[in-house]
């Protein structure tokens, strides 16, 4: 049975045709779905799906469309190329998989369902009294098996427990080749964040994030009773920095919107012990020994000069000058140049789990790795070159321009799977 849809088809369109009471109660949908974990560890997803809601309310479809959206949500030209930056299919798929799994999960079966239909940026609004199954409009049906395959012919006495059974029988049927169906769509669509993170993610051991942290000997200390007098507090402590944190809060976003536990451990004190204990994430590369240490046998290396005022990757099967470079002098005195990370997801032969390397050759290059990493837009350009050959590995390198020490969007400058 089809749910009762609460638009209806007028001369300009589909336009939203609700009572004030109905709009406040999808208003209200639309923030519980926005409060839940699959959406609110991101930026980017519930500000496309409140802004698709609150047009299609106001009767204003007409701009849900691919361009109109790259250019209002993310800031797009007005002449993009659509088909090379596919941020608004990546981002309204992702949303679909999303608004199926909250509502797959109990409790929210019976509420008002909102659903964006593959093909269209406008979303539908359900009645919960009339509410079909949750996976429904993102899952192929079930294959039907004859009914009378299945049939139990009860005696007379016992047809009440008979009809039960041949109940009961039916609904495993269904359950199993259900699950079947959806494992196998998810499988082969599978979203650009499980492209990369699927294997950590389903990996039984908890993650750990091996991170640098700084020892300072002294801080600052505000006064309470005159916020504006500030002192220098001698005191030792450790500290993250910025670019280092904001990479480690967007993966972690990821993370935990998984449901996969993880941990923090200190580089310094971080021991082989530790990582072969589960995947590993390491942040930071000339800061961070281990990055260096697992980067080394890899396609992509990091590389610098006994004064380490030139820092660089380079390709370690190429003869040539590395490409891939940042002059220290120049980081320290310029608003504007360009840096480079090493992105990578690796089963390691030594550990027996995943590395995963976050690592920029400066600070603004591993914060605009950790943003790559958690953004689906960004890997899904990376999901498309990888082979489909099998390989499971996979390295990058990727740039990103600073601004006034600001980094720009990121750039896939060469790829390497294995």
């Amino acid at each position: 049975m089809k749910s009762e849809i609460m638009q209806s088809e007028t001369s300009n369109g589909n336009q939203a045709n609700l009572t004030t009471a109905e709009k406040a109660a999808v208003e209200q949908q639309l923030e519980r779905i926005l409060e839940n974990r699959h959406f609110n560890h991101s930026r980017r997803f519930p500000a496309f799906l409140r802004f698709v809601v609150h047009k299609t309310l106001s009767g204003s479809t007409d701009l849900l469309k691919e361009r109109t959206l790259g250019v209002e949500i993310f800031g797009r030209d007005a002449d993009y190329d659509t088909s090379s930056d596919p941020i608004v299919r990546v981002t309204a798929a992702e949303i679909r998989k999303r608004i199926a799994q909250y509502y797959q999960e109990p409790g929210h079966e019976k509420e008002l369902r909102i659903s964006v239909d593959a093909g269209s940026y406008v979303p539908q609004f359900h009645l919960p009294n009339r509410l079909i199954a949750p996976m429904a409009d993102h899952y192929p049906e079930p294959i039907k098996l004859p009914i009378t395959e299945l049939a139990v012919t009860p005696r007379p006495e016992s047809q009440p427990r008979s009809r039960l059974r041949a109940a009961l029988v039916l609904s495993m049927v269904f359950a199993v080749v259900g699950a079947g169906s959806v494992f196998a769509w998810r499988a082969a669509h599978a979203s650009p964040l499980d492209f990369f993170w699927g294997p950590v993610i389903s990996s039984t051991d908890p993650a750990v994030f091996c991170i640098v942290e700084q020892r300072l000997f002294s801080g600052v200390a505000v006064d309470s009773n005159d916020p504006a007098r500030q002192i220098m507090n001698k005191t030792e402590m450790y500290s993250v920095n910025l670019d280092d944190a904001t990479a480690i809060v967007k993966i972690g976003g990821v993370l935990h919107g998984g449901g996969k536990k993880y941990t923090f451990k200190a580089a310094d004190s971080t021991t082989l012990t530790d990582i072969r204990n589960g995947p590993t994430i390491f942040v930071g590369a000339f800061d961070n020994p281990w990055t260096m240490r697992l980067t080394k046998p890899l396609h992509f290396r990091f590389g610098n000069d006994p004064g380490f005022t030139q820092e660089w990757i380079y390709d370690s099967t190429s003869s040539k000058p590395p490409q891939w470079f940042t002059e220290r002098p120049v980081l320290e005195s310029s608003n504007n140049y360009r840096e480079y990370a090493i992105i990578a997801r690796y089963g390691n032969p030594d550990t027996g789990q995943l590395c995963i390397i976050v690592a920029g050759i400066g600070q603004a290059s591993t914060r605009a790795a950790g943003e790559f990493l958690s953004d689906p837009a960004e890997l899904a350009a990376l999901q498309r070159l990888a082979p489909r050959d099998g390989r499971k590995n996979v390295e990058a390198v990727i740039s990103t321009q600073i601004i006034d020490g600001q980094a720009g969007s990121p750039k896939i400058e060469a790829t390497y799977f294995w």
